[in-house]
């Protein structure tokens, strides 16, 4: 029997975006690192101080734990692990444009997935601390205030989310267009050097310094933001003596 309007041919065919590889690769860079930082601290002798890669491992770990407690006090002492894996793949994911494959953070899925992660970890801290008042939140100050609770207890998701693609896009936007403008200018001043030749000189001039904004401190800015609002909204569902 044949079913005329069920088409299965395309079934096991997957549309996977650019950006998703790209994040994979970010991800497999992640764990290689991570697997030899995790050999050369086996093999590393307890009695003398690391070096090299296994020293700044420590640092990292140091760091991001001290931020943390600085932050929301030492009871999240262990959060620290969490806000520095999420801060290295963000890092990398800003600045990895210009191994000339798309960022994955220009694909809105991927900071949609990371800010539902932030969200999860919100409620899942202050289910674990404040137990069944937890759903008093959302009838405060009284239930008629149900509704407006439940719509703006989305507000850190959609935030977080749209901060980091809005600002990765438009970097994106702004370079792509500079790029563009420095071609057409280049063929039109270079006319004797081939055609295709003729629209690369002027852009390795300019763009460098324009990089450095938009990849590398845009990067490091969105990064710090996005884990800080992680670790206070997190802290925040925590008891009170938590924050110090």
């Amino acid at each position: 029997m044949v079913y005329s309007g069920l088409d299965f041919s395309n079934f096991f065919e997957f549309d996977i975006a650019p950006e998703v590889y790209s994040s994979l690769i970010v991800m497999l860079i992640i764990c290689i690192l991570s697997v030899i930082i995790g050999i050369k601290a086996r093999m590393q002798d307890p009695l003398k101080k690391p070096k090299g890669l296994l020293h700044i491992a420590e640092i990292g770990v140091s760091y991001f734990e001290n931020f943390v407690v600085d932050l929301i006090g030492p009871r999240f002492r262990g959060f620290g692990g969490y806000i520095m894996a999420v801060a290295i793949y963000l890092f990398i994911s800003f600045i990895f444009g210009l191994t000339g494959l798309p960022s994955p953070i220009t694909y809105f899925a991927i900071p949609l997935s990371l800010a539902f992660l932030t969200f999860f970890l919100i409620h899942a801290t202050a289910v674990k601390y404040q137990k069944w008042s937890y759903f008093k939140r959302y009838v405060d100050p009284f239930p008629v205030f149900l509704p407006i609770n439940l719509v703006s207890m989305w507000a850190p998701l959609i935030s977080l989310s749209l901060r980091l693609f809005g600002n990765a896009i438009s970097g994106w936007t702004l370079m792509t267009l500079i790029y563009l403008a420095l071609e057409s200018v280049s063929a039109s001043i270079f006319t004797a050097v081939a055609e295709g030749l003729n629209s690369v000189f002027l852009a390795p001039l300019v763009t460098w310094i324009l990089h450095l904004y938009f990849d590398l401190f845009s990067a490091l800015i969105q990064t710090v933001v996005f884990i800080s609002l992680t670790t206070i909204y997190v802290g925040q569902e925590g008891p009170e003596d938590v924050i110090e």
